[in-house]
């Protein structure tokens, strides 16, 4: 089976699960709203109304796309891609200003984020990047 033939399977399985929870959650607890009024009311700095709530939910929508890539190995890179940007906009305008840790040393830090990208970078280049030599 080709899902799980892919040497990056375990690390997909676990960025996938880890999105999946992220994601979820918000949209059964009202956090995404909550998240999206936030973004209206330029609580980060940033405004976006009156689009907070509609980036919010396409925010967590797109994990979701991002977790079915990552599971069937689809795609995989063009939402990736999309869920690293993402991801580097939370650290710019959230987490980065709140220090590293997630706990600890602070509060709702920038090395989760940190992790997430480079996991993602990971299954996008098992092979990491090779250098070509120009002729």
């Amino acid at each position: 089976m080709k899902i799980i033939s892919n040497n990056t399977f375990l690390l997909r399985l676990a960025v996938s699960t880890i999105l999946a929870f992220h994601a979820l959650a918000g949209m059964f607890n009202g956090n995404i709203n909550e998240f999206g009024q936030a973004l209206n009311e330029c609580d980060f700095g940033v405004c976006f109304a009156p689009l907070g709530v509609l980036i919010a939910w396409a925010i967590k929508l797109s994990h979701l796309a991002c977790i079915l890539s990552l599971l069937f190995d689809k795609y995989v890179r063009l939402t990736s891609l999309i869920t690293i940007f993402i991801l580097i906009m939370g650290i710019i305008l959230i987490h980065g200003k709140k220090g590293w840790f997630v706990i600890g040393g602070s509060y709702g830090g920038m090395e989760f984020s940190f992790l997430l990208i480079f996991s993602l970078l990971t299954i996008m280049l098992p092979n990491g990047i090779k250098k070509t030599t120009i002729k």
